[in-house]
């Protein structure tokens, strides 16, 4: 049986890399944070001191981009020319920044090939779990699962001000409004995430626990990895 490849979308805050590496883990597949390759392509550029204004310029950086995804869901590291960028690419400084990178439509072509490159090497392995923006539409719309992760915009942002603060309480929401929504607003200008396409099915974690998503997520795999056999 060839490897399952799952695709995971959805707007930030949704629980898609959570998700994703639990179930990627729990089923002895791969994980790729497709997200992290487009942080990891804006470091690279401020490092450099590119004009992230400069479309033509950043695409030239990222076609040189020396990235390396490690796809262990346990341990997914992620190194630019050598150096590992897990955290830094994490930082509010690239977090700030990112969607400059990742509406650029050259930058989108470049790894999107990438990403499809490492989702094609899982195909004969054990499969993976490959979660972001466009996975179920444009970068593996033949994935054996697709799957659009959401929540309302309550509970994505309480996640992600407890990622960043700590805390979810009003101030901690209000420090992570911004960045949450405002990724997503400028995100939706070049990818669709906020509605399933055919074929894709929806999970909505907004009032489930995370091993209830887990689980969810995990079932529908399940069920057409059982159909493989």
């Amino acid at each position: 049986m060839t490897g399952t490849v799952v695709a995971i979308d959805g707007p930030s805050g949704s629980g898609k890399s959570t998700i994703s590496r639990r179930v990627a883990a729990q089923l002895g597949m791969a994980y790729l944070d497709t997200g992290a390759m487009y942080r990891a392509a804006a470091w690279w550029c401020v490092r450099d001191g590119i004009d992230l204004a400069d479309t033509a310029a950043v695409a030239r950086a990222v076609r040189e981009l020396p990235l390396e995804m490690m796809t262990d869901p346990r341990d997914p590291g992620i190194a630019v020319g050598g150096e590992d960028v897990s955290v830094v690419i994490r930082s509010t400084e690239i977090s700030t920044v990112v969607s400059a990178v990742a509406t650029n439509l050259e930058v989108r072509a470049e790894l999107r090939r990438r990403q499809r490159e490492i989702i094609d090497a899982s195909r004969g392995e054990g499969g993976i779990v490959a979660e972001g923006r466009d996975i179920t539409t444009v970068v593996a719309p033949d994935a054996d699962v697709r799957i659009l992760l959401v929540a309302s915009e309550e509970a994505r942002l309480a996640r992600r001000a407890r990622e960043i603060h700590g805390a979810d309480d009003e101030g901690a929401i209000e420090a992570t409004r911004d960045q949450v929504l405002r990724r997503d607003a400028d995100d939706s200008t070049v990818s669709s995430f906020q509605v399933a396409a055919d074929g894709v099915v929806t999970v909505d974690s907004s009032e489930l626990t995370l091993d209830e998503t887990v689980d969810a997520v995990r079932g529908l795999i399940e069920t057409v990895q059982a159909g493989q056999r």
